[in-house]
């Protein structure tokens, strides 16, 4: 059975928002891109949380999607991070990023407020009538504070554009009720859940590490996406120790932007409220890159 938003599958890179002396740096920024595009990424993912979108201005926000829109060229899908906690806020978002020529939407659970299942029902329903491009469903509890419930997300697979979900909930018995109850195509959100998850029929990822190691992460999807799970689990293996620390070490971007701090691919500089990693931290990060063969 094929899937609702299938030619979204594959490895999608949740890329960071280079800064230097506390602006956007945009030539770091068109780097990032053309490195992505050049490794073969399927889909660039701008202005999540990875890409620290909290704490970007509007326009900033703006500027970076047409960016990567513009940077992709077509060479590679772009899903812009346009979610937010208020709808209007939200619409507006989705609306520059369409305007802008973006492939999709990712919209990240309305956090801090706390919908009911109804609220989100809503909240969902509500950009994707009014903005006419694929929608990307992001549920991620631990950012958000609240689960969409699997049944929500089936009311919201009957929406045509609505067609693939970010899974972030840790859970495969979630991922598997997804999967059972709609045509959605579902896209891991923890790297190191990527193999689990495609084992019981989600189609690729949505990156963190894919920053760092994109041609690594495209193996492994690969190789699990044609039936090959035993060099897709010793990718996996491979890979684990350096997932773990994206997600382990401190909050999402703090370590990703050391990591590539560290390989002199960005100046590390992030926004507050976000600090740098403590000087354990970074020694442990420092010594995984070094296992991995990347120091």
């Amino acid at each position: 059975m094929k899937r609702k938003g299938s030619d979204f599958a594959g490895v999608g890179v949740a890329i960071v928002t280079p800064f230097r002396d506390g602006v956007l740096d945009q030539t770091k920024l068109r780097e990032q891109i053309e490195f992505q595009i050049q490794a073969g990424v399927n889909v660039l993912v701008p202005v999540g949380t990875t890409g620290e979108s909290p704490t970007l201005t509007h326009d900033e926000h703006e500027r970076v999607i047409s960016e990567v829109v513009q940077m992709a060229a077509g060479r590679c899908k772009v899903m812009a991070g346009t979610g937010s906690n208020s709808t209007a806020e939200a619409l507006s978002l989705t609306k520059w990023a369409a305007k802008e020529g973006a492939d999709a939407s990712l919209q990240v659970a309305p956090y801090y407020n706390k919908p009911t299942q109804e609220g989100f029902y809503q909240h969902f329903k509500a950009i994707a009538e009014a903005i006419d491009i694929p929608h990307c469903i992001y549920n991620i509890p631990g950012r958000s504070a609240k689960n969409i419930e699997p049944e929500t997300i089936a009311r919201l697979a009957e929406i045509g554009n609505i067609t693939m979900v970010k899974e972030a909930t840790g859970s495969l018995d979630q991922c598997s009720q997804v999967l059972n109850l709609t045509r959605l195509t579902v896209l891991s959100g923890d790297d190191s859940l990527t193999l689990p998850m495609m084992s019981i029929g989600a189609e690729g990822v949505i990156s963190v590490a894919g920053n760092i190691v994109p041609q690594a992460l495209i193996a492994l999807v690969k190789a699990a996406a044609s039936g090959d799970y035993v060099k897709a689990c010793e990718l996996h293996h491979k890979l684990f120790p350096l997932c773990r620390d994206m997600l382990s070490l401190a909050t999402n971007p703090i370590p990703v932007k050391a990591a590539m701090k560290l390989l002199g691919r960005d100046t590390g500089e992030m926004r507050l409220p976000m600090t740098p990693l403590t000087d354990k931290e970074f020694a442990v990060l420092t010594k995984t890159l070094q296992n991995y063969g990347l120091l």
